[in-house]
């Protein structure tokens, strides 16, 4: 654990923020006694789970079927 005070981390705040998220920990003192503690957010990158849109996806049955011609469609 690292101990700053409010002018050294003002100083070193992008030296602090780097230890913190390489699991240093860091409190900011007033003082000598202990005010704040800086910690990493959690990974903003969502957890994705195999099978998570079951039943949300509907194909139609003739998905694989040849398309129509184009001027079919054309008026």
């Amino acid at each position: 654990m690292i101990q700053v005070n409010i002018h050294e981390a003002k100083t070193n705040l992008s030296r602090l923020i780097q230890q913190v998220i390489d699991g240093e920990e860091v409190v900011i003192a007033k003082d000598h006694r202990p005010v704040v503690k800086l910690v990493a957010l959690a990974s903003q990158k969502p957890v994705r789970r195999l099978g998570s849109a079951a039943g949300l996806i509907q194909i139609s049955g003739d998905f694989s079927e040849p398309l129509p011609e184009l001027e079919d469609y054309l008026l």
